[in-house]
């Protein structure tokens, strides 16, 4: 099925995105990625080395930009201008990279987005040529003006980061698709397979998640699992569900033509 995800004019055949965070290892960190079919990896600039920390294990090494497509993010950033600083950073380290991850925390505790900063620091990503990726509150409104500030794809959360709570709130969901013309992608609260297959049922256009694979008590196996809810919500939502009814009056099988019992 000829199926892509495109994003800032790219095509990618997974619907997938994984994060490359909080793995015991570099090593199962390939691992999870190379099970999970995603070719979209984000990557935290502030708690990852890239190179910048010399003697150390290096991310580039284990997963290079040469077979995968990096989203470096600002996870740990809570205003703007650390936002925009750090994605300046991970520009220089990357050669020029542009495609970014914006995430703009409001408080350490609950890891919610802070949409006024979020917004800020969007206008100054996209005004300095970054293709930017963004994850935001389930408000259709803010969603709707980070795609008119440019953003190339528009991420609300499904719940809480690390929650694994799943998708608490479908109808809002719904609004942001129906509103937006970019991509819409649930980032954050998936902690299952069902919960991914779930948010490509309603039609998002995929699904990014990091803690859901990583902290599994078998991540690669995980990884296996997520790649495969993610692409049957996909189908089923391509299909068409039957709609949802109390009950149905018309029998699964045709009774025309069924021979009767005799009676005695």
């Amino acid at each position: 099925m000829n199926d892509p995800l495109i994003i800032a004019g790219k095509s990618y055949s997974s619907r997938l995105l994984v994060g490359t965070g909080k793995y015991k290892d570099f090593t199962e960190t390939r691992a999870a990625l190379d099970a999970s079919g995603a070719e979209i990896v984000t990557v935290a600039i502030r708690r990852t080395n890239l190179g910048q920390n010399a003697g150390e294990p290096n991310l580039l090494d284990a997963v290079p930009p040469s077979e995968f497509t990096y989203l470096p993010n600002t996870a740990g950033c809570y205003s703007a201008e650390d936002a925009v600083r750090t994605l300046r950073l991970a520009r220089e380290l990357l050669d020029g990279h542009s495609l970014v991850k914006l995430e703009v925390l409001g408080d350490p505790q609950s890891l919610y987005p802070n949409v006024i900063e979020t917004l800020a620091a969007a206008k100054t990503l996209v005004a300095e040529g970054f293709q930017v990726m963004v994850y935001t509150s389930d408000d259709p409104i803010i969603a709707k003006q980070l795609e008119d500030i440019g953003c190339v794809a528009v991420m609300p959360l499904a719940s809480l980061i690390g929650s694994g709570m799943g998708i608490l709130n479908p109808w809002n969901l719904q609004l942001i698709m129906e509103r937006l013309t970019v991509p819409v992608i649930v980032d954050a609260g998936v902690g299952t397979a069902s919960d991914a297959a779930i948010a490509m049922e309603l039609g998002c256009a995929g699904v990014l998640m990091n803690t859901a694979i990583a902290g599994a008590q078998n991540p690669v196996l995980m990884a296996s699992a997520m790649k495969k809810a993610t692409a049957a919500g996909r189908e089923a939502f391509l299909a068409g569900r039957m709609p949802k009814k109390l009950y149905s009056a018309s029998p699964s099988s045709p009774t025309a033509g069924v021979i009767a019992s005799a009676r005695p």
